[in-house]
């Protein structure tokens, strides 16, 4: 049965993509539960990070299912859907895409949503919608031209071709490649170590940094500042510089 299953596990939260036989591509049933996950996610403030992948070792998702498109009606019903992307851009917390083999079409943009990819050196990367009569409608223009550059961008785009993994982190589209087995070992080691550091400070530094996607850079550097001195009157920073002082290990607890 079709679905996104969540998962947390003490300060991390996991959401899957589970339609393996379908390459994990996604359904309006499914889109309602990703909405839901996010809604747990954005609502606990004991999850700090959130790892996102696909069942199975063939696809991290290979978006919608294009058999059910036309269930969405006419045009008009279909722009105003419940749009799985902007559902995943709405987490608050750091967000990492672990991406397990395919990512084409919308799950290329399902993984363009998160701060960062980590990527399976199987896993295959494309924006292949071109090749069916239409461009995807979850980002992909804009995401893609901001994490790899307007000529790459339009080389992928336009030709509807799939990368390689090894591509992809040379273009600076995924930040690491590692073998399939080692990828879910990796993928946690780092949520982990970010887990601990202090949650103030990790939304602080993903939403100044997605700030920087869309204002001019001074506007930018304002805004980072107004947050760090935000996060400069809280307890957790205050408990980093002791535990700094005293050379032990910080217990931040997101106050």
């Amino acid at each position: 049965m079709a679905s996104v299953d969540f998962i947390k596990d003490h300060h991390i939260a996991t959401i899957t993509f589970n339609r393996p036989e379908k390459l994990n591509t996604m359904t309006k049933e499914m889109a309602s539960q990703l909405l839901n996950a996010v809604h747990k996610v954005n609502n606990d403030d004991n999850i700090r990070v959130v790892v996102l992948t696909g069942t199975g070792e063939k696809a991290f998702s290979a978006g919608s299912d294009i058999s059910i498109l036309d269930e969405y009606g006419d045009n008009w019903k279909y722009r105003n859907r419940l749009e799985y992307c902007d559902v995943l851009r709405s987490i608050k917390k750091p967000l990492i895409a672990m991406v397990n083999g395919y990512a084409v079409g919308g799950g290329l943009e399902l993984a363009l949503c998160a701060d960062m990819r980590f990527a399976a050196k199987n896993a295959k990367l494309g924006a292949v919608e071109i090749k069916l009569g239409w461009i995807g409608g979850g980002g992909v223009t804009q995401l893609l031209t901001n994490l790899i550059g307007y000529g790459k961008a339009m080389k992928m785009i336009l030709s509807g071709d799939m990368i390689s993994a090894d591509e992809a982190y040379k273009d600076g589209l995924v930040e690491v490649v590692v073998p399939y087995d080692e990828l879910e070992k990796y993928t946690y080691d780092y949520a982990h170590k970010i887990a601990e550091y202090s949650p103030i400070a990790l939304q602080s530094a993903k939403h100044s940094c997605r700030m920087a996607l869309s204002v001019p850079l001074e506007a930018g550097i304002l805004y980072e500042r107004d947050l760090q001195a935000l996060s400069f009157y809280t307890e957790d920073k205050e408990e980093g510089i002791q535990a700094f002082l005293e050379k032990r290990s910080p217990n931040f607890k997101g106050k």
